[in-house]
């Protein structure tokens, strides 16, 4: 039997005008600003005048490590938030915006599939409300606000070998990771070693997702630490009198998109940090109007628990003074079997033992997501191949672990297929059985914040940093930045430092490359192993596939 892409399935969506959808959640029309029919930005006035309403229950969606099997994160987040409005719930979505760069490059396109999809998927997977080419503007107009003033004369004495601000672009291009910039004689600039990160791991993106409206969007562009002089005092984004600016610059990107699911309940996408290198969840004011609209709020974090969940615990819902009341975990046979050694071309035969073997990894994401005080639920995503015994030995294992695994069928049957989980997930969080607390204080020194989470979460024996680092955190704690939480840089493959390494593994060690204050945003940036603030396109892009049809309709989008 064949199965239509999520991109036909997409097209053929019965999709509502967006003040309907606004309606819903007791939007009035003339505080939508529509883009084009299906979606439009919720206005500022609106979302200051909810300041009094209480906030509904907030709902987790996180997953194992991501494989090459598949596991469907966003998939279930939006067949969860379909099936609390099934069972008659007021539910809303909450996800990130894609970015171009693994889009064209291996991840495909972030809407979710099958039948639990948000739309229009073309347009979020693509320029959609253009806050990403915002977020990179803004960005990059500080950039050349440095490099200017260092051509005028350099009144802040700005020491261009410790000017730490690199510039940004919405794609996967490792040609740019390390450029030399400025060359070509006196007219120029200064010749200066400079570089690229790709748009998500913008300090300006975590910011305008961090910030609570415009106000708090400028103090914090204007906390941002650009550079360094000779004496190694910091200058700051407001020395240069750019904050301004760049405000102007992210004013409509600052304003939550609202959009709807195929099933024409409301959901807002807005802000897009990685969780690999950022910290990977959707805007703080995106949550936060959602909570007063609705009375359950289905929400996700990037790649596995032992990122994304871990930073929307210490860092998001630090700052933002939000608690879950419910997590989800989402995982698949096809990925279990995969953690437990099987090829990916093997997936498709039944082997439960595999299956058994490869649960630990599902394992120790509930254990730590419990150590925030959060009650766990598992959704197993189904795949046409996963066998009742298979599906049997997952259901077991979290049984064993003290949670309850509930299978899904979204992806084929929408909210008919989560209808399960919706009423187990609204029955906890109505329970009220959170008593959430992040995993460190804010009074913890930088490098035992840094040992926590590789001790707890990665269950790493120990922290490799050399003394440049360690003096280096230092010394960002006798200047007052001792209080930031931590923000983990490593690849999303494994609780490990090395991609190869599945399962749940002991015994390792993680070796901190580099450390970057994130002043603005408010939080110390660790990266670790070998992950890059800049990917890289695959052998063979998925933009060698994607194309126009004869239609004018979009092709390889997924």
């Amino acid at each position: 039997m064949g199965y239509k892409s999520d991109i036909e399935i997409a097209r053929e969506a019965n999709k509502k005008p967006i003040q309907e959808i606004g309606a819903k959640l007791g939007i009035p029309s003339e505080h939508l600003l529509p883009y084009g029919h299906d979606k439009a930005k919720v206005g500022e006035d609106f979302i200051k005048g909810l300041s009094g309403r209480a906030n509904g229950k907030l709902i987790l969606v996180t997953a194992i490590n991501p494989t090459p099997a598949g596991e469907g994160k966003t998939t279930t987040t939006v067949g969860l938030g379909d099936g609390l409005n099934r069972i008659g719930k007021k539910a809303a979505i909450c996800i990130r915006e894609a970015s171009l760069g693994p889009c064209f490059g291996m991840k495909g396109g972030a809407a979710g599939g099958g039948y639990a999809q948000v739309v229009p998927m073309e347009e979020m997977n693509l320029h959609f409300t253009g806050d990403f080419h915002a977020i990179t503007s803004a960005h990059n107009l500080l950039s050349a606000m440095i490099d200017n003033h260092i051509y005028w004369g350099n009144e802040l004495e700005i020491d261009i070998r410790r000017v730490a601000w690199r510039r940004v672009v919405d794609m996967n291009d490792r040609a740019l990771r390390q450029i030399t910039a400025s060359l070509g004689g006196v007219a120029n600039g200064f010749p200066r070693e400079a570089g690229f990160d790709i748009t998500v791991a913008s300090e300006v993106m975590a910011c305008l997702c961090l910030a609570d409206d415009l106000a708090d969007l400028q103090q914090r562009l204007g906390d941002i630490i650009v550079a360094y002089r000779r004496d190694r005092s910091p200058v700051y984004c407001r020395d240069l009198k750019a904050d301004g600016a760049m405000t102007v610059l992210l004013k409509d990107a600052m304003q939550p998109n609202l959009v709807q699911t195929l099933e024409n309940n409301p959901a807002f996408v807005h802000g897009g940090p990685f969780a690999n290198i950022a910290h990977g969840c959707n805007s703080v004011i995106a949550t936060k109007t959602a909570l007063k609209l609705a009375d359950f709020v289905v929400t996700e974090a990037g790649f596995g628990a032992d990122l994304g969940a871990e930073k929307f615990m210490n860092i998001k819902c630090r700052k933002a003074g939000l608690a879950p009341s419910v997590v989800v975990v989402v995982a698949t046979v096809r990925a279990m079997k995969m953690n437990g050694g099987v090829a990916k071309a093997d997936l498709g035969a039944e082997n439960v033992d595999a299956v058994k073997k490869g649960c630990p990894n599902l394992g120790r994401h509930i254990e730590n997501v419990k150590s925030f005080g959060v009650p766990v639920v598992v959704a197993i995503n189904h795949f046409v191949t996963d066998t009742d015994a298979e599906v049997q030995a997952v259901k077991d294992y979290v049984a064993s672990m003290g949670s309850e695994a509930i299978l899904c069928q979204h992806w084929a049957k929408g909210s008919e297929g989560t209808e399960a989980l919706a009423t187990r997930v609204a029955q906890i969080a109505d329970a009220n059985m959170a008593n959430f607390a992040p995993l460190y204080a804010d009074e913890m020194g930088l490098f035992d914040k840094i040992k926590t989470i590789a001790k707890r979460i990665y269950r790493a024996d120990e922290v490799l940093a050399d003394k440049k680092i360690r003096d280096q955190l230092r010394d960002w704690e006798e200047q007052g930045y001792g209080h930031l939480p931590v923000c983990m840089a490593k690849t999303q493959y494994s609780f490990s430092t090395d991609p190869n390494l599945r399962g749940a593994p002991t015994g390792h060690s993680v070796p901190v490359r580099e450390v970057r204050l994130s002043a603005g945003a408010g939080f110390i940036v660790v990266i670790c192993g070998e992950i890059m603030t800049m990917p890289g396109l695959p052998r063979v892009p998925s933009a060698e596939q994607i194309m126009l049809n004869a239609e004018g309709q979009i092709e390889g989008l997924f």
